[in-house]
Parts: structure tokens; sequence; C-alpha cells
């Protein structure tokens, strides 16, 4: 394939921030398709914005004109009245399919999940991030060459695993921890977008669905140690048990921010852990947790001094 121009949604996400920066490293020409183009500042240098609602199919495939391939990285871990599962992770799909089949687009990278399985359990999130995967395969089977990518959890600057527990560590006391032997296998951030990257042109890599892990699996307290240790936060843990669990995401769901649901601890209780290697396929050597993480973690004390002496000038 000759791909130049890119179309990326959920660019101003975690991932979405990162492989912008990636692939505009090399060569590509990235296009953001968002609502909100304020949000994209710190990507102006690295990629054009067009603002566009993923929902309506016109708007979309006229965002998508004049771009060879499509990426889709768009996904929510809580639901709210305004968005649903469904909504995102399976409705948004099926209009992205078809503005590519209108606007010419015929190559996708989806987003998908571990464990995606719209036959799962009771965790909404993992049986609508199936439906949304298998969707992207069956409906563009004809005009759309679908790749599509299942990591576990994902670390690197500004996650929602590293950052978000070291900022819990600096909360006076001890930590309670629901689910605290749910099993994951944390991939580096660099990796899944060198995936995506060397995915792109790829033609073996036309219809086949990639697990990413990292090097290790943890359990979540391990995990947590491993965090304490490594920002010097010794932290007393508490190791919550199973109704606890489930009683802390009943009462947290109503918190702001819902850091803490009853389908998040669904989705805890299946062990994010890969059973092929797809990053090894990829060609791509995991990076573990105890390099990247260690030094990310390490850093992060001298990058909030330095981040207070600018704002104290």
């Amino acid at each position: 394939m000759n791909i130049k121009r890119i179309a990326i949604l959920g660019g101003s996400g975690f991932v979405g921030r990162h492989l912008t920066r990636h692939l505009d490293n090399r060569g590509y020409e990235c296009r953001i398709v968002t609502r909100h183009s304020y949000r994209l500042h710190e990507l102006r240098t690295a990629a054009e914005a067009v603002e566009a609602n993923p929902y309506d199919r016109t708007e979309l495939a006229a965002a998508l004109q004049g771009c060879d391939a499509v990426i889709n990285l768009v996904g929510i871990l809580n639901a709210s009245k305004k968005d649903s599962f469904r909504r995102v992770h399976v409705e948004l799909v099926e209009n992205l399919v078809a503005a590519c089949q209108a606007a010419g687009v015929t190559r996708m990278l989806h987003m998908s999940a571990l464990n995606a399985d719209q036959s799962s359990g009771s965790s909404q999130y993992l049986r609508t991030k199936g439906e949304g995967e298998n969707r992207a395969h069956t409906l563009g089977k004809t005009s759309i060459a679908v790749t599509s990518f299942r990591p576990s959890v994902i670390f690197g600057p500004d996650d929602g695993l590293l950052s978000r527990f070291s900022t819990l560590m600096k909360i006076p006391g001890p930590m309670p921890l629901a689910c605290p032997d749910a099993q994951l296998s944390p991939v580096y951030i660099d990796d899944v977008v060198a995936a995506f990257a060397n995915a792109l042109e790829d033609r073996k890599t036309f219809g086949r669905h990639y697990e990413l892990c990292g090097p290790r699996v943890y359990t979540l307290h391990e995990l947590v140690k491993f965090i304490a240790t490594s920002t010097g936060r010794p932290k007393l843990v508490i190791r919550m048990p199973d109704w606890a669990s489930r009683l802390q995401a009943t009462v947290l769901q109503y918190a702001p921010g819902k850091p803490f649901t009853p389908d998040n601890y669904q989705s805890l209780r299946t062990p994010s852990v890969c059973k092929q290697d797809g990053l090894a396929e990829l060609g791509i050597t995991p990076t573990s947790l105890e390099n990247a993480g260690a030094r990310m973690l390490r850093g992060e004390g001298r990058l909030s001094r330095l981040n207070r002496l600018r704002q104290s000038r």
C-alpha cells in the first residue's frame, strides 16, 4: 500500500497523542477528526485538526476525504447519560465504516481491548468493545482492509494506570485496594504505537486481530507495590475481599469522575493476559515495566518540582 495521509479518531486521548507524534515522525500526514479542535493545541505541529461529529455520517465522510487510511482510537471506560458504551463502541464504528466507504478510504486500524467479546460476561465495556470490533471487520470486509488491536492495560507518561496510582499514593493513610488479585500484563505506550505503525502498510496484517501485552503478568496488588517502591512512597495497602470490592464499586460509581464502577469491577474479573504475542508478530520486543515504568515514576518528582518552579515565576 502507499499510504500518505491518515485520519485519526480519538487523537486527543492518551494513545492518540503518542500515536500522532509517532506517525508524524515516520513521515505520515495526520488529520485528527474531532468535535473539539481546541483540545489539540499540543499536536498543532504534528497534525491538522478537522471538526466533525463522528455520529453524523455525512460530516464524517467529508472529514475523511483525501485520506488513505483511518485509525479509530475512540473508547470510554465509563458510560454516561450522553455516551453509552454501545453508542461509543458500536454505533460510532458503524458510522465510521459507512463514512470510509463513502469517502473511498480502504484501510482501517481499530483499537479494541484484550478480552473484548460480545458474548463476554456482565462487563458492558468488554461486550461492546467486542461487538464494535466485530462490526469493523464484518461491515467493511469487502471494501476496507481492517486490522484490530487488543492491548492489556497501557502504561506511559500521563497514563491512567501508573500516574493515577502514583497520585493516590500521596493521600495520607493506608490504601484500600479493590480486586487486588486481578491479573494484568501492562504494555508500554511506545510499543503499542509502534504496533499500529508497523501494521499500517503490511498486507499480512489485513483482517487480523493482535493481542498486545508486556513481558510479565502482575496482580494489581503487585503493581501498586511496584509504584510505591519506584516513587519512594511506602504505603500500607489493604487487600479488599471480593464483597468489599463490589461494595466499593457500587459506592464510587456515584463519585465525581466515577473512579471505580461495577462495570470496572466486572472487567477486572477477567485476567488481562495475552494468549498470543502480537508484539513479536509485528517485530516488536516488549518493554518491561521495570525499565520504562520505573524511569517514568522516578522522574515524576523532578518534573513536579520543575512545574512548581515555572509556576512561581
